[in-house]
């Protein structure tokens, strides 16, 4: 039987602790990406972007694991976020001012041929209304801070001053790149109050090696 990789536990960039921050460097990653802008909770786009990416994902599971005979847990969901004013991620909270991009990875061993295939084995079947916004890409983050948040999405509001206010400073660091949040919990299943989020910074500068 083939053995199942979780990235959740075999990627040291997936690792994070509540209540530290870590600077991490990540590697170039590949993801399915697809963009969006306004407030998560009541975007129409927001969610047809969720079911827009996660066809693709299983799709691509599954020609792995019969095809090439790697098996893997598709990683959890992604999004990276930003707006004109920081401020309305970590003071103000509007929401509707934010832009978005969702993510899923898919490992290296995927390539193009097997995403242009997944996309259009999915419009034959039940095709979703943004697939056609899908698209692979390599994502290149280098030196982040990364923390992990345990607690609703409008909880994070004070974490993230801390990150981006003190410890980024503190350390020499300079914010580079767009706000980064792994969803290790499942939001549409779990409750607020016990949601697992890694929150991330792009950042440059020196504080030495990791």
């Amino acid at each position: 039987m083939t053995s199942k990789v979780d990235f959740k536990k075999t990627l040291d960039t997936y690792q994070a602790t509540r209540g530290r921050f870590r600077i991490v460097d990540v590697p170039d990653m590949r993801y399915l990406m697809i963009d969006g802008q306004g407030d998560p909770n009541t975007s129409p786009a927001f969610t047809a972007a969720v079911e827009a990416l996660y066809p693709v994902a299983y799709k691509l599971k599954f020609a792995s694991k019969t095809g090439l005979g790697r098996d893997y847990v598709v990683p959890p969901l992604e999004g990276l976020w930003w707006a004109e004013d920081m401020a309305s991620f970590t003071a103000a909270r509007d929401k509707s001012l934010w832009s978005w991009t969702l993510l899923l990875m898919v490992p290296d061993w995927i390539d193009r041929a097997m995403f242009t295939t997944a996309v259009e084995q999915v419009q034959v079947r039940n095709r979703p209304a943004r697939l056609a916004d899908v698209r692979l890409e390599v994502l290149s983050e280098g030196r982040c801070v990364q923390t992990l948040h345990v607690g609703s999405f409008d909880d994070e509001a004070d974490v993230l001053a801390r990150m981006h206010h003190e410890f980024i400073p503190a350390e020499g660091l300079q914010m580079a790149g767009d706000h980064h949040e792994i969803y290790l919990s499942d939001f549409r299943r779990v409750a607020p109050d016990r949601q697992r989020t890694i929150l991330r910074q792009p950042v440059t500068g020196s504080s030495g090696p990791v």
